[in-house]
Formats: C-alpha cells, sequence, structure tokens
C-alpha cells in the first residue's frame, strides 16, 4: 500500500510560520508539527512562491485552494447548466430555480450563489454582456443603486393613512389585501397597472391609456370585482393624484383604500417588487404600442407560474387557486424579448 498524505491546515502553517521565522530546521519544524521534513521543506517551497515576506499561512492556505479548484458546478456539470439556464431563460431568478429544483428532487442539488457566480463569471471570461440577461434585473455586476427621492404635497380627499390599514394585511397572514402603482415606461403616456396579492403574490397587470383618477379607479374596480369579498379586503395605494378617487372603490366594492406615508413606497413593497421583477419582460424603453391584450396576459401568467423563495418554492398561482378553490389555468413561460 502506498503512503496516505493530508493536507495542511491553516492551523499547522500558523505554526509552521512562526517555528520558520524563528530559525528552526525543517526536521525540528516536523518533528513539532508531528509531520516528515520533506512534507516540510515542500510546503515552503510550493506555497511561499515569490512573496517579499517568505512564507505566509494566509497565502499559502489561497495557493492550496487555488490548486484544488476544479471550475464551478455548472461548469462541470453540463446536465445541470442546462436546466439552470433553461429556467433562467423563462424568467426565473437564480434563486426560484436553485428552490425549485430541490423542491422537485427533493435534495439540493445547487446554490443560488453559484449561480450568480457562474453568470458574472461568464461575462468576465467572454466581455459577453448578453450573459447578464439570465438575471431578473439583467445587471452585469451586483450591488444596490442609489435610489430616488421626491414625492408630492398630500391633498387627497378622504385619505386613510396605512397606520389604520388592519393588522392583519401586514404579516401576510390574511389572503385578500391588494396593493396597486402604476408602471411607467419612456415614452410618454404610456403606463400599466398593477395589481398584487400581497399573501399569494399573485399579479395582475393592464395597459392604461391615461393615469387620470377617475378611469383608474373605474379599471382597479373592473380588476377586482370579479373576486369574492373574502378576497378583496383592502386596497394601499401611495399619494399620486392618479389615486385621487379612491373612495370610488370602497363606495362600489367595499373594499377600504389605505395610502402610505409621504417618501415611503417600501410600505407597499410587494407591488413595487413585482414591477421590479416584470421590468425584465418590460424594460422601461418598451413601446407598449407594439404589445398586444394577448402578450399582457401571457406576460401575466408567466410571472404568476414563476415558483418563489417567499412561498417555499410554489407559485403564486398555485397559491392563489387554494385561497380561491379553483383550478388555475397551466402556461407555457414567457421568453423574453
Amino acid at each position: 500500500m502506498g503512503q496516505s498524505y493530508s493536507q495542511f491546515s491553516l492551523e499547522e502553517r500558523i505554526r509552521l510560520a512562526e517555528l520558520h521565522r524563528e530559525g528552526r530546521s525543517n526536521t525540528r519544524i516536523a518533528a513539532a508539527l508531528g509531520r516528515s521534513p520533506s512534507s516540510i521543506g515542500r510546503e515552503l517551497s510550493r506555497n511561499a512562491g515569490s512573496q517579499p515576506a517568505g512564507y505566509r499561512p494566509d497565502y499559502a492556505q489561497q495557493l492550496t485552494a487555488a490548486r484544488r479548484w476544479s471550475g464551478s458546478k455548472m461548469d462541470r456539470d453540463a446536465a445541470l447548466r442546462e436546466q439552470v439556464l433553461t429556467r433562467l431563460s423563462w424568467g426565473w431568478s437564480p434563486v426560484q430555480t436553485a428552490g425549485r429544483l430541490k423542491r422537485e428532487l427533493g435534495k439540493a442539488v445547487i446554490s443560488h450563489e453559484t449561480i450568480y457566480r457562474f453568470i458574472y463569471a461568464q461575462i468576465r471570461r467572454t466581455s459577453d454582456f448578453s450573459w447578464r440577461r439570465y438575471l431578473p434585473r439583467a445587471r452585469f455586476k451586483r450591488g444596490r443603486r442609489p435610489g430616488k427621492g421626491g414625492s408630492p404635497a398630500l391633498h387627497i380627499k378622504y385619505r386613510i393613512s396605512i397606520d389604520k390599514r388592519p393588522a392583519s394585511a401586514d404579516d401576510r397572514a390574511q389572503s385578500g389585501h391588494w396593493e396597486a402603482d402604476f408602471m411607467l415606461f419612456s415614452k410618454y403616456g404610456q403606463q400599466a397597472l398593477v395589481l398584487h396579492e400581497r399573501t399569494s403574490r399573485a399579479t395582475a397587470l393592464v395597459k392604461s391609456p391615461n393615469r387620470l383618477a377617475e378611469p383608474t379607479a373605474q379599471r382597479l374596480i373592473d380588476m377586482l370585482k370579479p373576486l369574492p369579498g373574502r378576497s378583496r379586503r383592502s386596497l394601499t395605494i401611495d399619494n399620486g393624484t392618479e389615486f385621487a378617487c379612491h373612495y370610488k372603490i370602497g363606495q362600489t366594492l367595499k373594499t377600504p383604500t389605505f395610502f402610505c406615508d409621504p417618501h415611503s413606497p417600501w410600505q407597499k413593497g410587494g407591488v413595487e417588487n413585482a414591477i421590479g421583477r416584470l421590468r425584465r419582460w418590460l424594460p422601461r424603453k418598451t413601446d407598449l404600442d407594439t404589445l398586444t391584450p394577448d402578450h399582457f396576459t401571457r406576460l401575466a401568467q408567466a410571472y404568476n407560474h414563476t415558483p418563489r423563495q417567499c412561498l417555499d418554492f410554489q407559485t403564486p398561482a398555485e397559491v392563489f387557486s387554494k385561497l380561491l378553490h379553483f383550478k388555475c389555468e397551466s402556461t407555457s413561460p414567457l421568453p423574453r424579448g
């Protein structure tokens, strides 16, 4: 039988460095560490490199790890890479992809961080920025962008603060609490009205010809009216004048409306997040005149049939169907376009 060798641990390397600085011979260092002199000599020659400070344990640890690295899991496993990239092309995020694979296969096969690192590594290696299209926000590097400030003054009739909203809406334990906002585009006068249910994360959107207050209130009524009363308990909106006729929703549907505090769009974070995710298919430069109503329908279906981490990787459609006790229509993923 041949000899069995083990890598030096970081603690051993730290002790080796101390003894080496004291001028101990390889034989005495080997005796102190319980290693052979040849192992000590090989460690010093391989991992000291060209460092002017000589042998450094942290640098030695990094060199060893670099030699043992054989590429990312997606580089090594072509079948897994195809599964992941296919789901990303459907509009799923790395978190959704990793979580759904775990749910389907009964075990974790890849982490979302591994997927992110693979995509960003491809961008760096190939200088092909089209790889960023696999990511939800299509960013070519990670990090937060500074937010924008500013909010109009509040002069809205019958306005009720979000502080008065039922506590059951805050923890998402009770269904039927909705949020609404407009998704805006570069071309003047183009917008889409987005409606988001807090518990299931189910989302609906319609193209809107304007943001006038009365037509906006009527569109929200038309979107909520088909639902049973228990499925439209409240609506949270921001302080834009497009929602000034909010009270008509309450008069027609008996659904109370609540307003975020000034400069606090995060208080309706569900719909804000939904709009950010929808930007994958509807970037700001999109010309809505080129899109048909059927495209909006398929877009909403694709969004609602994408698994969410916050739902234990169920889809919003699956959760919403349980809440309403009806079978949701299945759909195929919508390609990015």
